[in-house]
């Protein structure tokens, strides 16, 4: 037990841990708490109390891809599919400023091809105009386009890497390119966007050394955000009949990586709260320091199903929102009222 709070001890001072330390403590589950009250202490000094509300538009459910655990593949055939025009878009994200208060919108959809880089380099030019940080997860694109992205005024990029594993990623992500994956998270940095990347935890066959490794790719590729989730089964995917990630082990991933990575943002993301009533607490109490409250309509956030309960998440300009800042407030941790970009610490 002493060696593993020297390990932790050493992560909260030097942010460095060898791959063999980090599976010591992925499999140590007697000093869960002890590394959740590091990593909180490690928050609280570099990024501090403020938490970052980004409202999420969900602005078409369209996908090329056919990943094996995500409700939008292209083979669901019980979805109905959307996609907002440009004027909804920019109507929901005016909301969110004028009436939210929120400081960064977040535009999140399938790989969508119909959304090419002009429309969306001119719906870049309309949401920047409402003088918000602007963060985009589109998926795979060239770097000529991720640099376009942000001449328009994009200021983050989104693309999970969901593991690190070769193996496994191609196993469920079929037809699709690991080093080309790679290729375009470093793209993205290339490009002058923010890098924010993540994984996903509970995948079949998935191993504590894969997340070594994934979070060793964080720390390698200096990522500017990092999102970490439980794996849900979609009953409409080939992994409907598959266990799941567990919070627990999400909630050690993330707090290994702010140990890593202190100065990074972390969101304490909706799939925590959605297999846990205040997951998304635990894992502000454990390292996270942002929230991504959903504002899609509901009209459309309904088809919006990466995995089952995604769309009975979210936030209208109401009570419902009132209550998360409510929350925040009952934790000791305050809304913060910049644009939350990175601020290199280290």
């Amino acid at each position: 037990m002493e060696d593993l709070k020297d390990l932790i001890k050493k992560a909260r001072t030097d942010h460095i841990l060898e791959r063999e330390e980090i599976l010591l403590l992925l499999s140590s589950p007697e000093i869960d708490e002890i590394l959740f009250a590091a990593a909180d202490e490690v928050r609280k000094r570099y990024v501090g109390d403020g938490i970052h509300l980004r409202g999420l538009i969900e602005f078409s459910n369209f996908c090329r891809n056919n990943c094996c655990y995500c409700g939008l593949r292209r083979d669901n055939k019980n979805i109905t599919r959307y996609r907002m025009d440009e004027d909804t878009i920019f109507a929901t994200a005016e909301y969110a400023v004028q009436a939210m208060g929120l400081k960064t919108i977040v535009l999140q959809s399938g790989e969508d091809l119909y959304f090419d880089c002009e429309k969306l380099c001119g719906i870049i030019q309309l949401i920047k105009s409402l003088d918000v940080a602007l963060t985009l997860s589109i998926g795979e694109k060239s770097f000529s386009e991720y640099r376009a992205y942000k001449e328009a005024g994009a200021d983050r990029f989104l693309l999970r890497i969901e593991t690190t594993d070769k193996d496994l990623y191609l196993q469920h992500d079929p037809q699709m390119s690991f080093e080309n994956r790679i290729e375009c998270i470093h793209n993205i940095g290339r490009s002058g966007l923010e890098v924010g990347t993540g994984i996903l935890v509970g995948l079949p066959n998935q191993t504590l050394e894969s997340y070594a490794d994934d979070i060793l790719f964080f720390k390698t590729i200096k990522a500017d955000m990092v999102g970490i989730g439980p794996f849900i089964p979609h009953p409409n995917t080939p992994l409907r009949g598959a266990i799941g990630g567990s919070l627990q082990i999400s909630l050690k991933i993330m707090a290994l990586t702010r140990l890593l990575l202190p100065d990074i943002n972390i969101p304490a993301t909706t799939a925590m709260e959605t297999i846990e009533k205040n997951g998304q607490i635990r894992a502000l109490k454990a390292g996270a320091n942002v929230i991504m409250p959903n504002i899609t309509l509901p009209l459309y956030r309904q088809h919006y199903e990466l995995y089952p309960g995604k769309s009975d998440t979210g936030y209208l300009p109401d009570n419902n929102l009132q209550k998360l800042i409510g929350t925040i407030h009952s934790i000791g941790r305050f809304v913060a009222e910049g644009y939350g970009f990175h601020q290199k610490l280290l």
